[in-house]
């Protein structure tokens, strides 16, 4: 746990709560603990004492990349995170270097590093996290505990109501209330009853659906890459993808998915089809020798969501909201935690600033830094999703066509040049904003175009290519997996 030597002098008796014990919610209560005497995380759910799945988080089945924008930014927060991610299994990934990944607009290659992901499960990245924060002394987990409303006067947050069978309905107090609660806040409805205006929302959906399954990771692939089959959002059809992302225990995880009318299902004898129908059949030929170790998991929880907190003008003191609670992606983009992760990082500034967790406008300063991430991958998701077949959602109108022309010559050009690559992949991991893609020497490169020609298919070594190609039962059991 980290600590701040000047806290109990600033902050004597401050109490702050955490609602959500997920990523976002556990790295808010390291960074609160620095700050106030107590950290009180309310979670619904009983959380597990290892790398393993909970309830509330159905979408772990699911691949999950950790961007270095976002693992940068974790680093920061709790420094020697990512040793540990790497000693328990998980693998620092090279960007483009250790990524087999066609574009919309064709193969990248696999420039030197460039960036970076952290891959491994999501149970993994949360239990990682989790144990380090829960063995500070500021944090009290309270798990089956329900939120039932925010407490406070007009325009003050002062605490939550909450209800668990153990102790029936009762207030918390807090100078601090921060909501990481997810995907299914409520926090409209929370504020709303404290009689503050009503927040803004926009949703892009794209109809999404996610199909899941591990497989054992062929003998001899230790350090193989990312692949991954992108969708082209100007063909007339639904965008489907497939991703092969390697994680802990010598294992691949499987992903596909599909926009509104071609979804992939929970059938496990077309798993491998639908991985041959995407654009490229480089994922169906990876796994078509590779041993299932689960079942097919679907989701169908994909809808972008954003919710304008920042353009609120009565927010109230001593409450904020982050990660899922402010905006939720099409997870195809592999964003959710690096932005929860970086608005964390802004909370962390605004209290440094203020030396006071009670510090009159924290809430909204938070609130407004957190916008920045959020509107960066905000753009990148629904920029892709409004595109597809039946699509619901706000034209983005003309300005953003102009500038979707422009990002398709940058993805094109980024195929073949590496100064354009480089552009295109610090603004993918959430490293540098947007507006980055559009400096002077990348948009004469892109006027310019590639430098290299396009490759014909994907960039896999002779390696890569027989450690994947030889069928299961001629391998050498292992001995740890039978």
């Amino acid at each position: 746990m980290s600590s701040d030597p000047l806290r109990t002098r600033l902050n004597p008796g401050r109490r702050a709560v955490v609602i959500g014990g997920g990523l976002a919610g556990m790295l808010a209560a390291e960074v609160l603990g620095a700050y106030v005497d107590e950290v009180t995380v309310v979670e619904r759910d009983v959380l597990p004492d290892g790398p393993r799945s909970r309830k509330s988080l159905p979408q772990a089945h699911h691949a999950h990349l950790l961007w270095s924008g976002g693992a940068r930014a974790i680093e920061s927060l709790m420094p020697g995170t990512t040793a540990r991610w790497l000693a328990a299994g998980a693998r620092r990934i090279p960007l483009p270097t250790g990524l087999v990944s066609m574009s919309s607009q064709g193969w990248f290659r696999r420039f030197p590093e460039m960036q970076f992901l952290v891959a491994c499960s999501r149970d993994l990245l949360d239990w990682v996290v989790r144990e380090q924060v829960l063995a500070g002394s500021p944090v009290t987990l309270l798990e089956r505990t329900e939120l039932l409303g925010l407490e406070g006067p007009a325009g003050r947050v002062d605490g939550v109501r909450v209800r668990s069978d153990a102790e029936g309905e009762r207030v918390l107090p807090a100078d601090l209330v921060v909501d990481a609660s997810g995907r299914g806040s409520r926090a409209p409805e929370w504020l709303r009853a404290l009689g503050v205006d009503e927040v803004r929302e926009e949703k892009v959906d794209s109809g999404l659906a996610y199909a899941s399954r591990i497989f054992r990771a062929p003998e001899g692939s230790d350090d193989y890459p990312v692949v991954n089959v992108q969708a082209d959002a100007r063909e007339p059809r639904p965008g489907c993808t497939a991703t092969i992302v390697p994680i802990e225990g010598r294992r691949w995880l499987v992903t596909l998915s599909g926009t509104r009318g071609g979804q992939p299902t929970n059938a496990a004898d077309e798993f491998e089809d639908f991985a041959r129908s995407v654009r490229h059949p480089v994922v169906a030929d990876l796994i078509a020798h590779a041993e299932p170790l689960t079942d097919v998991v679907v989701s169908r929880s994909t809808v972008n969501r954003r919710r304008y907190y920042e353009k609120i003008r009565d927010w109230p003191e001593g409450f904020v909201a982050l990660g899922d609670s402010v905006a939720t992606y099409n997870p195809v983009y592999g964003h959710g935690m690096s932005v929860a992760a970086q608005g964390v990082l802004a909370l962390r500034q605004a209290l440094a600033a203020a030396r006071d967790a009670a510090s009159p406008g924290l809430g909204r300063r938070v609130q407004r830094a957190v916008a920045g991430p959020v509107a960066t991958a905000w753009d990148l998701a629904t920029g892709q999703d409004i595109l597809y077949p039946g699509a619901i959602g706000k034209d983005p109108g003309p300005a953003a066509r102009l500038l979707r022309s422009y990002v398709d010559r940058l993805m094109l050009t980024a195929t073949g040049r590496p100064l354009v690559a480089k552009a295109l992949f610090d603004v993918m991991t959430l490293s540098a904003p947007t507006a980055s893609l559009v400096r002077p020497e990348i948009a004469l490169a892109v006027l310019r175009g590639p430098k290299l020609p396009p490759l014909p298919g994907p960039p896999l070594s002779d390696g890569e290519l027989r450690t994947a190609k030889t069928p299961h039962d001629e391998r050498e059991t292992d001995p740890a997996g039978a």
